[in-house]
């Protein structure tokens, strides 16, 4: 099924996802967009008349993605792909070129000048093993608790709850399955902010950013923002998946079915070391000095946005499960982390939480539920497929493919 508003670039179907401490960050400068002084002009031109019509705007610090190595069980090297690449299979070795998405979403296919290291990616034994090492700690047991209010809490034994408290997001605590299986995926990341994000994403010389960036630099995203966005596949204890109407005072997609998201938040992390930055002053440097804390925030930050926007607490869900990488063309490939989480509440008890409203209410106007089942048929001949937003198509995308629950 072929979208033109989005593709996958990294599929995590082989191990039907990934779970927290599978995943680790590389973080540096050089991973950061490529700019001039012309062009920092024009992004602040497009910021000042944004915000002059929507004055609740807020620029922040976001991580930039600039590309993924999948880890190697033959050699400590490794392969990578970057988020001009075209999906991610799982033949026994990743390709090393790539492939820029020109505006309608095509592919085309060049040599990278930075010669990355193609080795045989995954053994088929390693991962068999790989994948049913998370399935097996997904399937362990969990404790069930009562509330206050006689709902039923479920509570991970496996996870302190993640967004709870800054030291839950900083915490690396790994159980012996997660050490035997090690990280498996590692994103490169730089820093950027949603001033830069409209600035380039989104602005009307975007074509000839790809262009300039492609001829300068041999990469046709270095002069975009790229944030990377996150998104959650929310599904209640009667199978039902969870989507929002966003508001139309949302910046993007306004009316249109997503499913809840938002960012990881840089700031965030340094609070959590202890820093008291503004959002300007975030660097890589103190980024840099707990890189775990990073991973924590891009795990936790997607339970917050579901705990915000449909306010559902944290301790009815589970834990996320990684999917993979979806790319938003409306806004020339931006990237999105989408993750799999169960929720211990029923579909009526999560619209009756919704309703009473939650810290970001104001973002979306209904809340709309699918079945488990119509969900994984859901294609561009269904008629709810156009009213999902670009982001949630991704997710549905994933969703299919990887099945992160098992079934």
């Amino acid at each position: 099924m072929m979208d033109p508003e989005v593709s996958v670039l990294l599929d995590c179907a082989v191990w039907r996802g990934l779970l927290q401490p599978q995943v680790q960050v590389e973080l540096s400068e050089r991973y950061n967009r490529q700019t001039d002084a012309a062009l920092e002009r024009h992004i602040e031109e497009m910021w000042t008349e944004r915000v002059s019509k929507e004055s609740w705007l807020f620029n922040g610090a976001k991580f930039r993605l600039h590309s993924f190595c999948l880890a190697s069980f033959t050699c400590p090297s490794s392969s990578s792909v970057s988020p001009g690449y075209s999906s991610c299979t799982h033949s026994t070795r990743v390709p090393v070129l790539d492939c820029a998405e020109d505006q309608k979403g095509e592919l085309d296919n060049r040599q990278r000048e930075e010669k990355f290291c193609a080795t045989d990616a995954l053994h088929d034994a390693a991962l068999h093993d790989a994948a049913q090492n998370s399935l097996d700690q997904r399937n362990r047991s969990v404790n069930q608790t009562e509330n206050v209010d006689g709902v039923t809490q479920q509570t991970d034994s496996r996870l302190e709850r993640a967004s709870s408290t800054c030291d839950s997001r900083a915490s690396t605590d790994k159980n012996t399955d997660d050490q035997e299986v090690g990280a498996l995926l590692t994103l490169r990341l730089g820093l950027t902010c949603y001033k830069d994000y409209l600035g380039t994403n989104w602005s009307c010389r975007v074509a000839e950013l790809r262009q300039r960036g492609e001829e300068e630099f041999s990469d046709p995203l270095a002069l975009l923002a790229q944030p990377l966005g996150v998104g959650a596949v929310l599904c209640t204890d009667d199978r039902q998946v969870v989507f929002i109407r966003r508001s139309q005072r949302v910046a993007e997609a306004g009316g249109m079915l997503d499913i809840p998201g938002g960012h990881p938040e840089p700031k965030v992390v340094c609070e959590c070391l202890g820093q008291a930055v503004c959002e300007e002053q975030v660097s890589v440097a103190a980024l840099q000095q707990r890189p775990e804390a990073v991973v924590a925030e891009l795990f936790s930050s997607v339970c917050a946005e579901i705990r915000d926007e449909v306010n559902v607490p944290l301790s009815f869900l589970g834990e996320p499960v990684l999917m993979g990488v979806a790319l938003n063309h409306t806004s020339a490939g931006r990237p999105s982390a989408e993750f799999y989480i169960s929720c211990s509440l029923t579909s009526d008890e999560v619209r009756k939480l919704y309703w009473k409203g939650g810290a970001e209410a104001h973002e979306s106007t209904d809340i709309v539920f699918l079945s488990r089942t119509e969900t994984l048929q859901l294609d561009r001949s269904s008629a709810l497929w156009s009213e999902l937003c670009p982001s949630a198509k991704g997710a549905v995308l994933l969703y299919q493919s990887v099945k992160p629950d098992g079934e």
